[in-house]
């Protein structure tokens, strides 16, 4: 009797290959997620102006918070717009850990400031 090999059957709970790969709408859900979050990182980047535009005689330190608050917002909607890029294509690349790390940073970090801002006397 000739050994004849079968195909392996596919376990059921083992995780299916890339290529195998049904997305639903998940790709979709995943770039309004970010949509979303570039959107409340902008607003928290403009009420900061904001507080500064309207502060009667803002010093330094209010100055120099509002700029970093720009440039992590800038920072953070550039590394969200390239991730959204990646899953254009299909199954995006793992989010590197360096990438991930920024990005908790660009959103912790305005958290920070605004409290700093908003404890100051006079604010």
């Amino acid at each position: 009797m000739a050994d004849t090999a079968r195909p392996e059957e596919p376990d059921e709970g083992a995780p299916r290959a890339a290529t195998d790969r049904d997305p639903g709408l998940q790709p979709e859900r995943t770039r309004l997620a970010w949509r979303r979050t570039t959107l409340s990182a902008t607003a928290t980047a403009v009420l900061a102006g904001r507080q500064l535009l309207g502060s009667r005689a803002p010093g330094a330190v209010e100055v120099v918070l509002v700029v970093v608050i720009g440039l992590l917002w800038l920072a953070f909607v550039t590394l969200a717009h390239g991730r959204m890029r990646a899953m254009a294509g299909g199954r995006p690349p793992a989010l590197p850990p360096r990438t991930a790390l920024l990005l908790v940073g660009c959103t912790l970090a305005p958290v920070l400031c605004g409290g700093v801002l908003l404890a100051r006397p006079g604010w």
